[in-house]
């Protein structure tokens, strides 16, 4: 199900109708061995997932790469970051979204200017600018929207 890499099983059934993605997921030793309301949980997810259009199932395939290579420190480093993001009023969590986004696409180097900015410093308060820096420093893939699900290991 799960394999040893993060989304191998979603790569290899993606492009099936659901029914067969179903009757895969059904069959696999792994998601057998798993108690009913874990599976039930992934068949959920499976569905949703299924619903979705292609590059939307292409961008969470990509987040899960990503954080398959992050180390502990920088998974429990994203789950905070993410914590603190849900705690914003919605407006304010998608203008910081969106400059995350925006920051992932850039060099490194230029990250911390761009936080730095007088654009940046009239635009975000001091806590979103700290919470934008410290997102900027982990190599995490860009966001995918605004329903997107917490950080799980």
């Amino acid at each position: 199900m799960q394999g040893n890499h993060a989304g191998q099983w979603l790569r290899r059934y993606k492009d099936l109708p659901p029914d067969q993605q179903q009757k895969a997921l059904d069959n696999d030793p792994q998601f057998r061995s798993l108690p009913p309301a874990r599976q039930q949980i992934l068949r959920e997810r499976l569905q949703r997932f299924s619903s979705l259009p292609p590059r939307m199932q292409d961008r969470i395939l990509q987040r899960m790469e990503t954080w398959e290579h992050l180390t502990p420190d920088q998974k429990q480093q994203a789950r905070q970051l993410y914590s603190q993001l849900k705690d914003l009023p919605p407006e304010r969590r998608q203008k910081v979204r969106t400059a995350i986004r925006d920051l992932s696409v850039m060099p490194p180097e230029q990250r911390q200017q761009v936080i730095e900015s007088d654009r940046f410093k009239s635009e975000f308060s001091p806590q979103e600018r700290s919470l934008l820096s410290s997102a900027s420093q982990l190599p995490l893939a860009p966001e995918t929207g605004p329903s997107e699900p917490a950080p799980q290991e």
